[in-house]
């Protein structure tokens, strides 16, 4: 891959590479608990990115994904790690997805709730993350169970416990597993067989920095797949559940 200055400026215009993080999502990020730095999968593709195109990384930290994509959708970050949706594509540009992510229903164990069929029925309640892929989707997708939103995604089993009200929480199927053995109480907690969705985690920059920047991104993301840098990423940072998504 080749850089000028024009292709810099077009990624950074300000100086630095601003890379949004989402730390909502522990597939991809999360904090040091001895230093508070963020780390993980995302913030090793964004030092590279910037690697590869000459520029200082700053990383522009954030607790949720909604938080995370107005950054760049409204150009206070130059790139971004989001779940690919059509609501988030209006003033974003998406690369093909790197990593791919199951999106799971969590229930009590005396629920009735067999299947993941058995959620969109009138009288149920759902738990989403205010702005996460799981509540974009299901806000289309479900036409008869209503939707309550916790404040992150990190809430999410937090809020449905706590309410003790809502039938179903929705969310990264290793964030229900972890919120589920620390928050399950005498009653227990137990994830539905299979996955409602898959999301799609991609790279993004905003549409106003134009072609030939989409395109690099574009490029870059397919390469850190092929050569095993996703990968080897996934696995430095002991991440399970995920698989690298195929090429584009």
């Amino acid at each position: 891959m080749n850089t000028d200055n024009e292709l810099r400026n077009a990624f950074a215009p300000g100086g630095p590479l601003r890379a949004s993080i989402n730390l909502g999502n522990p597939i991809l990020a999360h904090r040091n608990a001895a230093t508070g730095a963020a780390g993980g999968v995302s913030v090793d593709l964004a030092h590279e990115l910037g690697r590869r195109l000459g520029l200082a990384v700053e990383l522009v930290v954030f607790d949720t994904a909604g938080q995370s994509v107005e950054a760049v959708a409204e150009e206070r970050a130059d790139i971004g790690f989001f779940a690919i949706d059509p609501a988030r594509g209006a003033a974003i540009a998406f690369t093909a997805p790197y990593v791919l992510i199951e999106g799971c229903y969590l229930v009590r164990d005396a629920s009735p709730l067999k299947t993941n069929d058995e959620v969109d029925r009138a009288g149920h309640t759902v738990v989403v993350g205010k702005g996460s892929a799981y509540d974009l989707f299901l806000t289309r997708e479900l036409k008869h169970a209503a939707i309550e939103r916790a404040p992150s995604s990190p809430a999410v089993v937090e809020t449905f416990v706590g309410n003790g009200r809502a039938d179903v929480a929705a969310g990264v199927r290793q964030q229900l597993e972890a919120d589920a053995k620390r928050l399950a109480g005498p009653g227990g907690l137990r994830l539905l067989p299979g996955h409602f969705m898959v999301i799609r985690q991609a790279m993004g920059l905003p549409k106003s920095r134009g072609g030939a920047a989409a395109a690099f991104l574009a490029a870059f993301v397919e390469e850190m797949k092929a050569g095993g840098f996703v990968a080897a990423a996934l696995a430095r940072h002991g991440v399970q559940g995920a698989s690298v998504a195929p090429p584009a």
